[in-house]
């Protein structure tokens, strides 16, 4: 078997491989080579569908990984349910240290936005790393009658009720930087979720959509037919500094970055999750890597499991609370 290879049914761009490639390849972790884990192929979970920043980055970041365990790495993409079917597979896998998922804040939020889920999140599956940050934009169609931020509140709020903006999916950050957002400024849009932001990044360039709040990598491909009004995030983005936050533009602490951890079923081995832990922690220190994703406004992350785990249960009480407050339902 060939074991420095990357599997997926639908690969990141050539352009992307081809920089990954090019870069200065890694010395594999001496512990990862003489211990007898992994000595088979490895599946990573991603609940959503192909195209989009949970796909893009996962697939950016197990190329790379794949080259460090001198092991194949497949991305399984698993959609539906609200991130749910993906979830049931990881759970109905055998623990054995092979089967992994890239999981986002439905993680947090399934558990207020679903009645009589299964299993409960906080001890089906276990925190392994934050691996990305994914910031979002919100974005117009390139004909709609506001070119700045400012000109898209007024226009909110002179037709409350009928302006339409896309995220991806119920439930998931888009949705919550959404709800956020009408909260605060004060608006009514018209909420419509989509599978993947794929999908509604191409519901907006087709003029489907008024709208869109999705992650700055899936908005990239819609700049020739699409505007980008802000950023969720707390500060600029590097790969767009010319377009202001949302906390500057009167929404002081505004701060609603979309965000990819890695996470495995509870009983799962702990060691090969340390070692993956530190596989996932090496990628996302590599410059060939943070080249790759700062086009696409992504930034790697790599945390310790405790330090993810912290943030979980801050961030699982900032959401659960939007949730309610904000009456967020799934569909």
């Amino acid at each position: 078997m060939n074991k420095n290879r990357f599997s997926a049914a639908a690969p990141i761009s050539r352009r992307a491989l081809l920089a990954l490639a090019a870069a200065s390849p890694f010395v594999p972790l001496p512990a990862l080579a003489q211990d007898d884990w992994p000595n088979r192929p490895i599946r990573l979970l991603v609940p959503f569908s192909a195209g989009g920043a949970a796909d893009t980055s996962a697939r950016a970041v197990c190329q790379r990984a794949a080259e460090l365990i001198r092991q194949t790495i497949t991305v399984d993409n698993r959609t539906g349910g609200n991130a749910v079917v993906a979830a049931g597979v990881a759970l109905q896998s055998a623990r054995d240290g092979y089967t992994f998922m890239w999981d986002a804040a439905n993680q947090l939020t399934n558990p207020v936005l679903i009645k009589d889920l299964p299993f409960d999140y906080r001890t089906a599956f276990a925190p392994i790393t934050m691996a990305v940050r994914a910031p979002q934009a919100l974005l117009v169609r390139q004909d709609f009658p506001a070119r700045s931020f400012e000109e898209f509140l007024q226009v909110a709020r002179s037709k409350p009720g009928t302006v339409s903006c896309g995220t991806p999916p119920s439930g998931a950050m888009g949705h919550l930087a959404l709800a956020l957002l009408q909260q605060r400024a004060g608006i009514k849009l018209v909420h419509t979720p989509y599978r993947g932001g794929a999908d509604a990044a191409r519901d907006l360039m087709g003029g489907q959509i008024d709208a869109a709040l999705i992650t700055t990598s899936t908005a990239r491909g819609t700049l020739s037919r699409a505007r980008m009004l802000a950023v969720t995030s707390a500060a600029r983005n590097a790969a767009y500094p010319d377009v202001p936050t949302i906390a500057e533009r009167g929404f002081p602490g505004y701060d609603m970055d979309d965000w990819f951890g890695l996470f495995a079923a509870s009983g799962t081995p702990e060691e090969p999750m340390k070692r993956m832990q530190a596989v996932v922690e090496k990628v996302t220190r590599d410059p060939a890597l943070a080249a790759v994703m700062a086009p696409l406004g992504m930034v790697p992350v790599g945390n310790s499991t405790q330090e993810f785990t912290a943030w979980l249960a801050r961030q699982r009480e900032l959401l659960q609370k939007l949730v309610r407050d904000a009456n967020i339902t799934l569909g």
